[in-house]
């Protein structure tokens, strides 16, 4: 009789969906990432400082500190380390820089909104690089229990090579707003699992801003638990020489009636006489209906502005159907430059050329932008959209 030996597969679906990708909580569990791996075929692994492959500077604390409001009700701040049952029920994280951050950490920041409280001030919470010699890991876990509502801004910003999961539990009834706006210094290194867990008519608003960083790879999940949730995924990035922004997104939808919004929107610029790497960003968007999710409505869009030579944008939209019983599904990608008739209405009106090619850039992140509810997050925003484009000739 001969025996059979079967191996355990790894890095690798156990189905044929995007949604039941491999996860583990053990970096042990997955393979050192190869430049030829589907997953990592955009990414540039040599300047990840080691973070894929376990050969990162030393390890240190994280320096993240939570922000809550006078006015805030129900809210509670607490560090844990991994071990807490609170942390993680969100789901492991889908590679293995993200279970390295998990297994290396030394402690997670658990933030929890209690039942039926209402906060519409925002809590703050900022992670604040240790610098670029040092590496440091984290979770941030934010759960907003049955019937609350709440929103979050999470910041990044200093020098750093850093890696974290975040998890965002939104009970039953409840509302969660996020705000996630990376602000690194443009020599700084991050990668981060974003896993969401949506129970029944829960919403989320999840807005992501990466303007800083010498590389940021960051993976958002959504899953609905049960019937009735509505997840709108937002975001705006904009690449200078030098920065490599990559977001690969998932939207899962295992349950019946729910409803899903994602929209990105990213430009580029860069100096081919620079000495520095070129401008790159690459989204890829992941839309899964499985069989039982009848009533399912999503959409997803991917917008890009290449606006000089030497910066490359990719935009891979994914969407994947098994049932026929849906209210609606569709994507839409696009890679170009300036929109002609806007730039032709403009110099119509007399506008200098290049003043009014800066008019469209900002307007074109404007209807992304103008969505995210803290004021002060917008006007930031604005204001760093508009230095991106001081002194650049387009």
């Amino acid at each position: 009789m001969t025996e059979t030996k079967v191996e355990r597969v790894k890095n690798a679906t156990y189905h044929d969906t995007k949604g039941d990708l491999f996860t583990s909580f053990n970096v042990d569990d997955f393979d050192v990432p190869r430049g030829r791996d589907e997953v990592w075929r955009f990414t540039p692994l040599r300047r990840l400082r080691g973070l894929h492959d376990g050969t990162f500077p030393e390890a240190t604390t994280p320096d993240v500190s939570v922000d809550v409001p006078e006015s805030a009700s129900g809210v509670t701040v607490e560090k844990v380390t991994r071990d807490d049952e609170r942390i993680g029920t969100a789901g492991a994280p889908v590679d293995r820089v993200g279970a390295q951050a998990w297994t290396a950490m030394e402690e997670a920041t658990l933030v929890t909104f209690a039942r039926n409280s209402s906060n519409t001030d925002p809590v703050t919470v900022t992670v604040t690089g240790r610098g670029a010699d040092v590496t440091s890991f984290t979770d941030v876990s934010i759960v907003v229990e049955d019937g609350a509502e709440a929103i979050v801004n999470i910041r990044y910003t200093g020098d750093g090579t850093h890696s974290d999961n975040h998890e965002y539990i939104v009970g039953d009834n409840a509302r969660l707003t996020v705000v996630v706006h990376v602000d690194w210094d443009d020599t700084a290194v991050h990668l981060g699992n974003q896993r969401a867990k949506l129970g029944r008519d829960a919403v989320l608003r999840h807005n992501v801003a990466c303007f800083g960083g010498g590389v940021v790879r960051l993976i958002p999940s959504v899953k609905f638990t049960a019937p009735g949730g509505d997840a709108e995924l937002l975001g705006v990035y904009f690449a200078d020489d030098g920065q490599f922004f990559e977001q690969r997104l998932l939207v899962d939808h295992a349950e019946p009636n729910c409803r899903s919004n994602v929209l990105y929107k990213g430009a580029l610029q860069a100096d081919p006489s620079s000495d520095l790497p070129d401008a790159r960003t690459a989204w890829v968007g992941d839309v899964l209906i499985r069989a039982n999710a009848q009533g399912t409505d999503t959409y997803e869009t991917n917008r890009n502005l290449v606006l000089t030579e030497g910066a490359r944008a990719d935009a891979v939209p994914n969407l994947e159907i098994e049932t026929g019983e849906i209210v609606g599904a569709g994507h839409a990608a696009t890679v170009g430059r300036f929109d002609d008739d806007q730039l032709f209405y403009l110099l119509s009106r007399g506008i200098d050329p290049n003043q009014a090619r800066r008019l469209i850039v900002r307007g074109f992140f404007s209807e992304v932008i103008g969505r995210i509810p803290v004021k002060a997050v917008r006007d930031q925003l604005e204001e760093q959209i508009a230095e991106e484009l001081e002194g650049t000739r387009l």
